[in-house]
């Protein structure tokens, strides 16, 4: 954590998710969604839409890593949208055959998270909404690009990104301006969104499941 020790260091996400909750309080008013990023974003989307009496939806996005290296993303992809860094698919060399099979792989795990997280439910509906679109850090910004613009398509009133630690430039990276992008923390000298944290154990999709239920309910009880 050395690299991080000038910045805030956030328990868990739960923790973090409470923090970026209170930068948020002026959303209160307009009655948002927010939409959690599967499946880390969840725990973070958890605090905040239950802060905010909002309902809570998972907004499922893959990253689409390069061969042999599943970890460095080249792209991102969700329902509908399909993004590739073609800079960086040219500088390494990467086939359009191998795009493909990885672009397949990535399909059917966000159409597999879909049905599990879903069971039947339909999505919230955002159109004419202020929609919340939350992760538990930003770093390249390939996937919470694509995940706003999945939700532009909706028609929503407006769009925010928001996360407990973001890479400089954040606003830049998603195509959004200032005001559409909250940020906890802006370290200069960002190294990972899990150097921020000092429990960034994965997040399961029991877990995912367990939250949006827990969210359902708190509607359906009316504590929303």
């Amino acid at each position: 954590m050395d690299q991080a020790a000038d910045y805030p260091a956030y328990a868990d996400r739960i923790d973090a998710g409470r923090q970026l909750a209170r930068a948020l309080e002026s959303l209160r008013s307009v009655r948002p969604v927010v939409l959690g990023m599967a499946r880390g974003g969840l725990p973070v989307a958890a605090e905040i839409a239950a802060y905010l009496r909002a309902p809570l939806d998972v907004l499922v996005v893959r990253k689409i890593g390069a061969p042999q290296h599943p970890e460095f993303a080249i792209g991102a992809l969700t329902s509908g949208i399909i993004r590739i860094d073609e800079l960086t698919v040219r500088r390494l060399g990467i086939t359009r055959e191998a795009i493909a099979g990885i672009v397949a792989e990535e399909t059917a795990e966000l159409e597999r998270r879909e049905s599990v997280y879903r069971h039947g439910r339909s999505p919230v509906a955002v159109s004419g909404r202020t929609v919340i679109v939350v992760d538990d850090g930003l770093a390249t910004g390939l996937s919470a690009k694509v995940a706003v613009e999945s939700v532009q398509r909706l028609g929503p009133a407006r769009v925010v990104f928001a996360a407990p630690v973001c890479a400089p430039g954040a606003a830049e990276r998603l195509g959004l301006s200032p005001g559409q992008v909250v940020c906890a923390a802006v370290p200069d000298d960002f190294y990972a969104v899990g150097a921020y944290y000092r429990d960034f154990r994965q997040t399961g999709d029991a877990e995912v499941i367990a939250l949006l239920g827990e969210a359902d309910r708190r509607i359906q009880s009316g504590r929303s």
